[in-house]
């Protein structure tokens, strides 16, 4: 029977998951990261994050720091249950590179052009904890909010143009 984890290593491996996305080194992720872990939220992020394990997650990572300069995440609030944690965050940035979305096949789906402006968004993390690393993320996110923050929504005629020049330029560095 496998020992239970005490509710303070598990705390402190979800902060550091959080806090590794932001400026975590690809070994950050061997260290934090099971080998079978999985993301649920991985089925509009780029083909390589929906995969299992450290390099799935550090893809997640790569994706975002692509999108978003200065990124962070200020911890609010973690509670832990057994093997189980919930980060309650605000994810912070500044959107400099193009957003890409990812449709159930792996294709892209919608780029939002970069703004140039800063987003403070409320996101809860759940995080399962096996082996002492993490094995399981799913999360809850102000999508909306985001969108709203950064100028997506309401689109502009402007706005518009640059997704679609972004999305066709996107599109094109990755062969489609």
């Amino acid at each position: 029977m496998e020992e239970p984890v005490p509710s303070d290593h598990v705390k402190s491996l979800a902060v550091r998951s959080i806090e590794i996305m932001a400026n975590g080194s690809r070994a950050d992720f061997d260290t934090v990261v099971h080998p079978d872990a999985f993301n649920r939220e991985s089925a509009t992020e780029p083909p390589r994050t929906r995969g299992r394990g450290p390099d799935a997650f550090y893809a997640t990572a790569e994706w975002l720091r692509t999108a978003f300069s200065e990124l962070r995440f200020d911890i609010e609030d973690v509670v832990v249950e057994g093997d189980l944690a919930v980060v309650y965050t605000i994810m912070k940035g500044r959107h400099s590179g193009p957003f890409v979305v990812y449709d159930e096949r792996g294709s892209i789906d919608q780029v939002f052009a970069p703004t140039g402006r800063v987003l403070a968004v409320r996101q809860s993390h759940w995080l399962r904890v096996a082996d002492g690393r993490v094995v399981e993320h799913w999360a809850t996110r102000d999508d909306l909010g985001q969108a709203v923050q950064l100028g997506w929504v309401p689109p502009t005629p402007l706005s518009l143009v640059r997704n679609a020049w972004a999305k066709r330029t996107a599109r094109k560095a990755a062969g489609m």
